[in-house]
């Protein structure tokens, strides 16, 4: 569940809601967003639970794609998610991390170096901040505590994840404290709107960053393989663990709607941070840019802990590059895996290109998500007889809503970005020529 709650609630719920509102106009259409966002999530939880309680195996998606179409399928999931969408995700929260840590610490906003380089995003000069090499250092950390056991890392993202739901707690109950005892609360704002007229494409907009910040429920399934009791403890993990983000992210808005009003929402960068300072002062907006930074800390954590478990899984199958196929024999983690992961973590964190990368392999990586929620189908087709300890609740009613909002979400993605899904997709293609090289290698050698 640690992994399922941290890795999702990163420092969304404490950006997007000013985006949402802006794009809905309306406060009870921003509820309900967040609702539908909540429970389409929920149906992919519910739908991944029946595939990692019966093939608990460390990958994740690449294991079910594997399964459920080919090996090829499998590889394209790995390939983007080793080289962005894992890596991508680790180095933007770890430059997000430093980006908040600058509160604190502004020297870390100071270049060490500028480079005489137009490689960095958009051709611009390629410069080194301090805060660049906090960041690594940050990776190179949480790699080494989850390289030396599962049961550090796991311990570590249970900690860091109490500490941010406490935290965030504590903005909840200042939110709810400053509106009923210091009368600072309007429960007016709740049925308030904006002035401006959004229509459909607004409420496309609200809920494609609603569901990017419910992002990340699938994370867990990845290291089905290291957890105890895996056909029990995976579906529970999955449904409670997406469950506790619903309620958190709906409480936490609650809070910012009945301090602030829409407008003020609106024009917000930091919602959290404003909310909190509109009633005790500058000092409370410390405090949450704190619970943000430890949020972000636990996402780094779990994605570390999730993520190289996909690269390990493909090269023990021989489908990527050996040296990540070995087991630690003291340690009994993906260590190789792991060292590759975070460290092109860390170069994508010197280059400046992971939020560029990372928007670039999101249309694909949602098609092999909608493939994925499919191979639950596919697979009671394919394989009647598989052992399936945990069966979809709801079926086939919830996969169907969840690979329908996926559909949806692809479409409204290529309609207004077709340049970043083509972008995407050509990064997967590249991949192409890497299976047949491994898929004809592993063919010689079993010769």
């Amino acid at each position: 569940m640690s992994i399922v709650i941290g890795t999702v609630i990163g420092s969304g719920v404490f950006l997007v809601p000013s985006t949402m509102i802006r794009s809905t106009g309306s406060v009870p259409r921003l509820f309900l967003i967040w609702v539908i966002a909540g429970l389409l999530s929920l149906f992919g939880a519910l739908t991944y639970a029946e595939l990692a309680a019966a093939m608990p195996e460390a990958g994740g998606e690449y294991v079910y794609l594997r399964a459920a179409y080919s090996p090829f399928w499998g590889f394209l999931y790995g390939w983007a998610q080793f080289w962005v969408g894992k890596s991508g995700s680790i180095a933007t929260l770890a430059a997000g991390f430093y980006v908040y840590l600058t509160a604190f610490i502004p020297v870390l906003s100071t270049p060490v170096w500028v480079l005489p380089w137009h490689i960095g995003p958009g051709g611009s000069l390629l410069e080194i901040h301090y805060g660049q090499l906090v960041a690594i250092a940050l990776i190179v950390s949480l790699c080494a505590v989850n390289y030396v056991g599962v049961r550090s890392g796991g311990n570590l993202q249970v900690f860091i994840t109490a500490v941010k739901m406490l935290l965030i707690a504590g903005i909840i109950i200042a939110g709810l404290v400053a509106g009923l005892a210091f009368g600072r609360g309007n429960p007016a704002h709740f049925g308030a709107s904006l002035s401006t007229k959004t229509g459909i494409a607004g409420f496309f907009v609200a809920m494609v960053s609603a569901l990017w910040a419910y992002d990340g429920w699938n994370n867990v399934s990845m290291v089905s393989s290291e957890i105890r009791e895996p056909q029990r403890n995976l579906p529970r993990a999955l449904i409670l663990g997406t469950a506790a983000v619903i309620v958190t992210y709906l409480l936490v808005n609650f809070a910012y709607f009945y301090v602030l009003s829409p407008a003020q929402v609106a024009s917000s960068h930091r919602v959290a941070a404003d909310m909190m300072a509109s009633v005790y002062g500058r000092a409370a907006a410390s405090a949450v840019t704190v619970a943000v930074i430890i949020s972000i800390l636990a996402a780094i954590n779990g994605s570390i802990l999730s993520g190289a478990r996909i690269p390990y899984a493909m090269a023990r199958d021989r489908l990527f590059f050996a040296y990540a196929s070995s087991v630690h024999p003291r340690f009994q983690t993906p260590g190789n895996a792991m060292i590759l992961l975070c460290g092109w973590a860390c170069i994508l964190v010197l280059s400046g290109w992971y939020d560029d990368l990372y928007n670039f392999v999101i249309f694909g990586e949602w098609i092999l998500y909608l493939l994925t929620a499919v191979s639950v189908f596919v697979l009671r087709r394919k394989d009647p007889d598989l052992p399936r300890p945990y069966r979809v609740l709801g079926y086939p009613l919830v996969p169907v809503l969840f690979s329908a909002s996926a559909l949806l979400l692809l479409s409204y993605t290529f309609y207004n970005r077709p340049r970043e899904s083509l972008m995407g997709l050509s990064l997967m293609g590249l991949g192409v020529p890497f299976y047949f090289h491994w898929r004809f290698k592993k063919g010689v050698e079993r010769r």
